[in-house]
């Protein structure tokens, strides 16, 4: 799938699908069932690695598994994590970012707003796409005291807009929200030009993301908002009846919502 298309799904009011994945099998399988993005998450520190965070993730983890799954990528659009502390420095994030490009990504995404403007834009600067991702933020989860929703005030429900706003403005293509009441992940959507994939945010935000290892019951003791879609038949079958269950807009309910 080509950058451009995340608008077009926007604008035509469909919903984008993105599963993450970090081998060449499960991303031939989703990218056949016809997932719109994958992502190599870092979220491979907890489903791959054991950890209970994902802070133990290096660049080498990344750029291992990014070329894995980009080799049975020809479809969807492959978006990879930049890990922790490999974006402390406009410098440093460029060529982190050019590395996982050289890997086999076409985009990259990393956590946060304003503080990391520089990052943001020497991206921009140099035409590399990023996603942006805002909420509930993984590498920064001891200093959030734990995985809690975000943005539940008044106060941090408008930083976290604000944030969205100058992400947009900054050039990012699209925006990961994650872990934040309905009413916000709805708010923000509704105010970008570019698109929301919400985990944890809403069925109004403009796509939605799960972990391929939630999504498919396989993660002991899951949060909320996860589904396990493998009830019945294969994890092709689990995988289709995800994107339909976004695209139709049966999932998230507000049994999965904040």
């Amino acid at each position: 799938m080509k950058i451009d298309a995340l608008k077009t799904f926007k604008q035509r009011s469909e919903k984008i699908t993105c599963l993450t994945a970090y081998d060449a099998s499960f991303a031939s399988v989703f990218d056949q069932c016809g997932v719109d993005i994958i992502l190599v998450g870092d979220s491979l520190g907890n489903v791959i690695k054991g950890g209970e965070n994902t802070l133990g993730v290096s660049m080498k983890d990344m750029l291992y598994h990014t070329q894995a799954v980009a080799q049975a990528t020809s479809q969807a659009l492959l978006i990879s994590d930049m890990p922790y502390q490999s974006y402390t420095s406009a410098k440093q994030t460029l060529e982190n970012a050019k590395y996982l490009m050289q890997a086999g990504a076409q985009m990259v995404k990393f956590e946060g707003g304003r503080e990391h403007e520089s990052a943001f834009k020497i991206l921009q600067d140099n035409h590399i796409p990023v996603c942006g991702h805002l909420g509930l933020q993984p590498q920064a989860v001891l200093e959030m005291g734990g995985y809690k929703v975000q943005g539940r005030s008044e106060d941090d429900a408008q930083r976290i807009l604000e944030n969205a706003k100058a992400l947009e403005g900054w050039g990012v293509k699209t925006i990961v929200l994650e872990c934040i009441p309905a009413k916000l992940g709805k708010k923000i959507s509704q105010s970008l030009n570019i698109p929301t994939i919400g985990i944890g945010a809403g069925v109004d935000c403009d796509g939605q993301v799960l972990v391929s290892y939630d999504m498919l019951g396989i993660t002991q003791n899951p949060p909320k908002f996860v589904k396990n879609f493998l009830t019945n038949g294969n994890i092709a079958s689990a995988t289709n009846d995800f994107i339909q269950a976004v695209k139709r807009q049966t999932f998230p309910t507000d049994k999965h919502s904040y």
